[in-house]
């Protein structure tokens, strides 16, 4: 009596649901059934959408020079969530990502400190992206577009009210 194996399918995309539009997950490893491979290969591996989204978010915001993320309506709307009671900032603000079965593309808007050359603060974050998503996910990075959309001037915290204590 022979034994058989079943292999799984490459890496396929398997789409889930979330709020504001659907997730996808995908493949990032297939592995065989059967008890004689190796415990390793027994099963697959599938990476969300927003682990990637999440990942790039947070390696980008550790450059100096990055001063916040998203375009001017997502920075208005993440600034206001922010401030609710309860309230976590959103890591992924700003970070657009396109995912196949073992490559990934990313998109991200960046609002850089005035001083910091641009053209240095790109490169430095494209490769602190790079190396944190392909490290942590496994995926291939083929590109990270990075667009700059605005300056943060010194003096633009100078002009936010200072808040007063409502109590002596």
């Amino acid at each position: 009596m022979g034994t058989q194996t079943q292999s799984v399918p490459t890496a396929t995309s398997i789409p889930t649901e979330r709020a504001g539009g659907p997730a996808r997950t995908t493949a990032v490893s297939a592995g065989a059934a059967g008890a004689d491979q190796p415990a390793s290969e027994r099963g697959k591996t599938s990476i969300a959408d927003v682990v990637v989204v999440k990942v790039a978010g947070i390696a980008a915001r550790e450059i100096p020079g990055v001063h916040d993320m998203g375009g001017g309506l997502s920075r208005t709307i993440g600034a206001v969530r922010d401030r609710v009671p309860g309230g976590r900032p959103n890591v992924g603000r700003g970070v657009k990502v396109e995912v196949g079965e073992r490559q990934t593309a990313i998109d991200i808007d960046l609002v850089v400190e005035y001083g910091v050359p641009v053209a240095d603060l790109a490169r430095g974050v494209r490769e602190n992206v790079i190396s944190a998503v392909e490290r942590i996910t496994g995926l291939e990075v083929v590109e990270v577009n990075v667009t700059i959309n605005d300056v943060h001037l010194p003096e633009d915290d100078a002009d936010a009210p200072a808040t007063e204590n409502r109590v002596e």
